[in-house]
């Protein structure tokens, strides 16, 4: 029989519930700036990476594209980004922050301090710096991981070609 404290330190639910109560912790504090925490990460990674097209951003958030349409939409009603055609390939919009973003990324980045100083409240400073590199490593051997499952599951050009 698994031992209940063995259950409350398993790794992986521990970082299932970290990440969970983080989101639901970024939910409220968006809503209460009238926005969501999804039009929160679009600003965040325009921000970083102005020119990003709606594809790559639903791909970076991992929802439909459709659904990263309606929110830019709203960011852009409100303001805050706006699309630009594509010099390369007039069927994509790339996406660029406009001045009113620039108030809303300063609550943000209140916001998300406050966040980090609450997660982080009672543990040294070593601590965090050896979590935060262990996540880091993590983050990297599961990406390692993706993309080599994702290789082996699709087939190669030459075996297609061999097919044909």
């Amino acid at each position: 029989m698994c031992q209940l404290d063995e259950f409350h330190r398993d790794l992986l639910f521990l970082l299932h519930d970290v990440a969970r109560l983080l989101r639901v912790d970024a939910d409220k504090r968006a809503r209460q700036h009238g926005m969501t925490r999804a039009q929160w990460a679009i600003l965040i990674w325009l921000e970083r990476q102005p020119g990003l097209s709606q594809k790559e951003l639903s791909e970076i958030l991992e929802v439909e594209p459709i659904t990263v349409a309606r929110l830019i939409d709203r960011l852009e009603t409100r303001g805050m980004v706006e699309r630009r055609p594509d010099p390369r390939d007039r069927r994509i919009w790339r996406l660029h922050l406009l001045p009113p973003a620039c108030e809303v990324l300063g609550e943000i980045e209140k916001q998300r301090a406050d966040m980090t100083h609450m997660v982080s409240a009672g543990i040294n400073e070593n601590s965090i710096e050896i979590m935060t590199e262990a996540l880091m490593r993590m983050k990297a051997t599961l990406t390692q991981e993706a993309h080599a499952s994702r290789n082996r599951a699709e087939p190669s050009d030459t075996h297609v070609q061999e097919t044909v």
